[in-house]
């Protein structure tokens, strides 16, 4: 079985409880991929976040049950929304107008069916990239907590390296590297088993002094060099890895931390790296 196979019933699992709780865990369980590296494939693959997908299919269905005389708190009560306020919100955020409202002939709402993937292979530009095999390392930094909804943690990150420039916390960190990955680094350690933390940090097994230390996990890595404006440069080339090289390459996503080396720090040239954490495939159970 396929990644993408696996990848639609997680998609099926969503669709058969969108008027019940869907666990994310769960649906990660059925890709074989964790939480977090789920969200992102989504997001990649689909070009919308999973949690606006699950909206816009709630509200789908929302507006069929009250098309067919459902009450319009026994609808928002189905698709989870506990206050009509929220749900009232919701439901004019993807249709324009209000639930009641959707009750009458003739009002234009919008649907959006359930989506399913087929992998369509490109591969006019290259690709590049190399494998490597890394025992654990300890890097230093400074981190903030982060959502298990990706998507809210948009502001999060760019809010990190903003305080660490504006602070001059970079300036600090640079000395304390003396270990590999050679660059400052962006750390997403979103395992299944630990809170989610975002890091700004070096390699280093200096003493940590003003700064926090996490341990990196040995793993596999596929690291794909890169270079352009951020972020869009780095955006765009994790989104190819998911899209072209993964579906193709014999690995899955391991359980770890992404990492993004920046090698230089001119953001509108920047040399960086991508690391990801990966398994073969027929590893995977």
């Amino acid at each position: 079985m396929d990644w993408i196979t696996r990848l639609n019933q997680a998609l099926a699992y969503i669709e058969e409880h969108l008027d019940g709780k869907i666990e994310l865990e769960q649906a990660a369980k059925l890709a074989y991929c964790s939480t977090y590296h789920f969200q992102r494939m989504f997001t990649y693959l689909a070009g919308i976040p999973l949690s606006e997908y699950i909206r816009r299919r709630r509200m789908t269905r929302a507006a069929l049950d009250l098309q067919n005389g459902a009450k319009v708190l026994d609808v928002a009560l189905k698709y989870g929304y506990e206050s009509p306020t929220a749900f009232n919100r919701a439901f004019r955020g993807i249709h324009g107008v209000s639930p009641s409202n959707a009750k009458e002939p003739g009002v234009p709402l919008r649907s959006f069916p359930p989506i399913s993937f087929v992998i369509t292979i490109k591969g006019e530009v290259e690709l590049n990239y190399r494998m490597e095999q890394k025992d654990a390392f300890r890097i230093v930094g400074m981190s903030a907590p982060l959502e298990k909804e990706i998507e809210k943690n948009f502001q999060t990150v760019p809010e990190l390296w903003n305080k660490a420039a504006s602070k001059g916390m970079l300036q600090k960190l640079i000395p304390l590297m003396n270990g590999q990955p050679s660059g400052v680094l962006g750390v997403c350690a979103c395992g299944e088993k630990e809170d989610w933390r975002y890091w700004i940090a070096v390699a280093s097994d200096l003493p940590a002094g003003d700064f926090a230390s996490y341990t990196v996990p040995a793993f596999t890595w596929a690291i794909f060099p890169g270079t352009g404006p951020m972020p869009g440069a780095i955006q765009e080339l994790e989104k190819r890895v998911a899209t072209e090289w993964l579906p193709t390459s014999g690995y899955e996503f391991a359980d770890g931390p992404d990492m993004e080396v920046y090698l230089t720090p001119d953001p509108k040239n920047a040399t960086f790296e991508v690391w990801i954490p990966v398994r073969k495939a027929s590893e995977v159970r």
